[in-house]
């Protein structure tokens, strides 16, 4: 939005928003919720031992019902997954469609689950325009291949990915772009186009199948029969579907040019069938009824004509595009499918009026995304930061869960076994989810992450501030939030614990809005802010279990960064003290105090919250150095190294700290904050407490933290855990390129670990921690993450802004060496930029038109056809910047559409 004169001059794509923001047009009715991996979830287990993967596994996919969502490739549904439109493909080399994406499972891979696909979320507006890259090869799929040598290989190789089985040799592979279209003044009507470009060397065969199909809601017993959605045959290129909420909608098709010497136009043949379960198939159980999801498979791949329904009618419907004239499609060209899903009753399809409408949302997203980063910037920078915004968009997900219907099972089937009621989540029986949710990867990881959810609304508030809102509000919900204020975690186990970051993510997403829109939702930072209090007291109240504000926490997301399991009791007896849990809770303090002070100048009943966090910080601070309040008694920070780190408490006086150098030693650093005096001056009661305070326990506010006495730039006031002198202490390890400052951004365990590992014997037993920048080599958590060296952009995020904070308060004047022994100082400010484009080269080409995240793979930094697509990962090994973990975490790594907006 830009304001010149008084007056709003909105893009298109931001009077869309509005629209639907204001509820006189529904835009976000339809966009991109289809998961791209259904099959082997935690909904879909109902095992009597809890094991998803093996339970549903990516070969029943094809065949069996789902329960609680759908797949597909570039799917598309309503906001409650009632109907869904994806796509499928067969190269006539495949032993079945290619309606899913593959991956390895948990079990199967050397580092976990992993996707084994080459796809791209190529742009998304909120979701008037889509554009989505899947790349097919046109040689046999390589299924066993790539389970046989994972399996073969061991934690310390590496993943044997799609890009090594060699089946992209010589180009011989489809790049399939699918495109989909709202018109211009109705959101319920959907265009779709796809085009199929044969990059190889011979003319291939190509069949494109698009898919129309209700999610299975009468299996369960939960709905009365004439509740059941059908979709059924309208006119020879035509289908219309029913359904009790969606009413009617029309699938409609046209023809394809032909790729043939005859110049014949390619029609399309409608195939119908029921989205049920094929026993005989799966159990070798005779069908209730013969049409069954599997149908199409065996249609087109094994001949099997009595497999749909010849009186074009069911749940599920596909129209087949045959492009296999003449041996298929001409190197270099393409095949075209274009078809519309709409309200109205139509005879036919206007293919140049349908292809203007793509154009149009296409340009008017273009408009779009400018507008929000109209700085100058290099072409690959803003295709960097288009991408990570597509990416935020494209791993939206209808998630749906209810834990009483899950746990007992429904009432058309056979109950679950009994065993199973105690495997998970038995506290969280009010969870009713049934919403559309940010997901940290489409596929990897196809359910919310509570701590992750909270990273992606920072890029999410700069494109749709009222989807990132929305997020933030639904996890403090009486259907998700506990009773007890937990926020609930992820669906493998709601009750572990995350990082305390929402309520940063509410305030950030709040200023966001603020300044990119110039609208100030008051209602929402208040709305969220009550409930987090509950959260805030569940976390002194079950992590502080001594009352001493030393914060336990377990978990917190880090996976293996730490000697022992932090999910775990210490296997040494004794409680493990967390310089992290502590800094996140110190941290969690300063974010509320800053909702509670922008809150109080609209109602000034909020000082008296505002002061009891900021007290409850100044105790937190302090006892993250003294545990009693006797100065010579030291608890998480070395003053002879310079660094915090976690301890063993074993009761009383008696403390071992355990020296690894991680980012448990940084996180101290998020707890920091500038109070303007501006706006102290308008609070009278708290800055009366504060002067009081300051005043009456002067021996806490002079201790060990930033002095509140001592002013700063523009008479600011520094709340901080760590002194001056301890920020230079610790900044000289974070910079120094020997253990935290990798070339990429800071490192998640120092490299010093690499010669200097620490290790504990615990009855007989090692535990060890190293340094290791890439794949994890332990099956911790899953093994595949890695805390133990790699670079993760979720926690550098957190540090950038981190010596931003300082830089207010200490101004240039205060310099550090930036490499540590490089002679080269910089303020903090300067420090942080730093940090940053760092962080960018990860993926910005460099003077050799390399990616660091490529690792040096001569196609994807070259080919015209692959350089300029981006894989957006988990987390980057710490000394080269190659991407590793899940591919499409757009989630917290799509923070590096912030950062480039910031720096350029």
């Amino acid at each position: 939005m830009v304001v010149h004169d008084g007056h709003e001059y909105l893009t298109e794509e931001e009077k869309r928003l509005k629209e639907d923001r204001e509820r006189t047009k529904y835009w976000k009715k339809w966009g991109p919720y289809v998961a791209e991996r259904q099959w082997a979830t935690v909904r879909e287990d109902y095992s009597a031992d809890g094991d998803a993967w093996s339970h549903f596994p990516h070969d029943h996919a094809r065949s069996r019902t789902f329960r609680w969502g759908e797949d597909g490739i570039a799917g598309v549904s309503d906001t409650h997954g009632f109907q869904n439109i994806g796509f499928a493909f067969w190269n006539e080399e495949d032993p079945f469609l290619k309606e899913r994406l593959f991956g390895l499972s948990n079990p199967q891979g050397n580092h976990g689950e992993s996707i084994k696909e080459a796809h791209f979320h190529v742009d998304n507006t909120p979701h008037s325009y889509m554009k989505f890259l899947y790349k097919y090869p046109q040689k046999l799929f390589p299924y066993d291949d790539l389970i046989k040598e994972n399996a073969r290989r061991t934690r310390q190789d590496k993943e044997y990915q799609l890009l090594d089985t060699g089946v992209f040799d010589e180009d011989r592979y489809w790049d399939i772009f699918i495109e989909t279209a709202k018109e211009t003044d109705d959101p319920d009507e959907l265009l779709f186009r796809v085009t199929a470009w044969n990059r190889g060397p011979d003319p291939a065969p190509l069949h494109i199948i698009p898919h129309v199909w209700f999610r299975n809601t009468w299996s369960w017993g939960r709905e009365p029969e004439d509740k059941k959605p059908n979709i059924a045959a309208h006119t020879e290129d035509s289908a219309r579907s029913k359904h009790w909420k969606l009413g009617e909608r029309y699938f409609l098709l046209s023809p394809s040019p032909g790729v043939g010497s005859s110049g014949t136009d390619v029609l399309p043949q409608l195939m119908f069938t029921e989205n049920d379960t094929n026993y005989e198939r799966l159990y070798e159980q005779e069908n209730p009824q013969p049409y069954v999801k599997d149908a199409f498979h065996r249609y087109i791949v094994d001949g099997e004509k009595e497999a749909i329904n010849p009186n074009q009618t069911g749940t599920k419907c596909a129209a087949w595009y045959n492009f296999n004239e003449d041996g298929g499609v001409n190197p270099g060209e393409c095949a075209v499918v274009r078809f519309r899903f709409t309200k109205r009753d139509q005879s036919y399809l206007d293919e140049e009026e349908f292809d203007d409408i793509i154009e149009k949302r296409r340009e008017e997203a273009d408009e779009f995304y400018f507008r929000i980063s109209p700085l100058p910037m290099t072409d690959d920078l803003r295709n960097i930061q288009r991408q990570a915004f597509s990416g935020m968009m494209w791993t939206k997900q209808h998630y749906h869960f209810i834990w009483d219907q899950w746990a007992k099972g429904d009432p058309g089937t056979l109950p679950p076994p009994a065993d199973r009621m105690g495997i998970r989540n038995t506290q969280w029986k009010h969870m009713h989810c049934d919403d559309i949710l940010s997901m940290p990867d489409s596929w990897e990881y196809p359910f919310f992450a509570a701590w992750d959810s909270a990273f992606h609304c920072i890029p999410l508030a700069m494109i749709d501030p009222d989807f990132a809102k929305k997020q933030l509000d639904l996890f403090t919900r009486e259907w998700y939030c506990h009773p007890n204020g937990q926020l609930p975690a992820y669906e493998w186990n709601f009750g572990d614990v995350n990082p305390p970051v929402h309520a940063w993510a509410t305030f950030r997403t709040f200023k966001i809005e603020r300044k990119l829109y110039g609208r100030q939702d008051i209602d929402f930072l208040e709305r969220v802010f009550q409930k987090l209090l509950l959260n805030f007291t569940w976390w002194v109240n079950r992590k502080d279990t001594d009352g001493k504000n030393i914060f336990e926490g377990g978990f917190l997301g880090l996976d293996n960064i730490g000697l022992f399991n932090r999910s775990e009791p210490l296997p040494t007896g004794g409680v493990l003290e967390q310089a992290d849990s502590t800094g996140w809770m110190a941290f969690y303090c300063l974010s509320m105090l800053n909702i509670a002070l922008e809150l109080a100048k609209h109602r000034r009943i909020y000082e008296d919250i505002a002061s009891k966090f900021f007290e409850h910080f100044i105790f937190i601070s302090d006892a993250m150095t003294f545990r009693t309040g006797q100065k010579d008694e030291q608890s998480l920070w070395n003053e002879e190294d310079g660094f915090y780190y976690d301890a063993i408490s074993w009761g009383g006086p008696w403390l071992q700290q355990l020296p690894v150098r991680s980012l448990v030693g940084l996180i101290p650093l998020y707890a920091t904050a500038t109070l303007e005096p501006e706006l102290i001056n308008k609070l009278p009661s708290f800055k009366k407490r504060v002067d009081w305070f300051v005043q009456n326990r002067c021996d806490l506010a002079e201790r060990n933290m930033a002095s509140i006495r001592k002013r700063g730039k523009g008479n600011r006031i520094l709340l901080s855990i760590v002194s001056k002198e301890r920020l230079e202490k610790i900044l000289a390890r974070m910079l120094d390129e020997d253990e935290f400052f990798s070339d990429h951004g800071i490192r998640s365990l120092s490299k010093y670990h690499k010669e200097h590992p620490y290790s504990m014997e615990v009855k007989g037993q090692e535990f060890k921690v190293g340094y290791v920048p890439g794949d994890s080599d332990t099956g911790l958590f899953g093994g595949n993450s890695n805390w133990r060296g790699p670079i993760w952009l979720c926690v550098n995020f957190l540090l950038i802004e981190s010596l931003q904070r300082f830089y207010l308060f200490y101004g240039p004047e205060f310099k550090v060496e930036c490499p540590t022994g490089s002679g080269i100082e910089m303020h903090l400010g300067k420090v942080s930029e730093e940090i940053q484009h760092r962080l960018q080269h990860l993926f910005a080409r460099d003077d050799y038109g390399r990616r660091s995240i490529n690792a040096g793979d001569d196609r994807l930094d070259y080919d015209e056809h692959w350089k300029d697509y981006l894989w957006f990962h988990e987390f980057f090994d710490g000394d080269t910047g190659r991407g590793l973990g899940a591919t499409h975490q757009t989630g917290w790594t799509g923070l590096i559409a912030r950062l480039i907006h910031d720096t350029g």
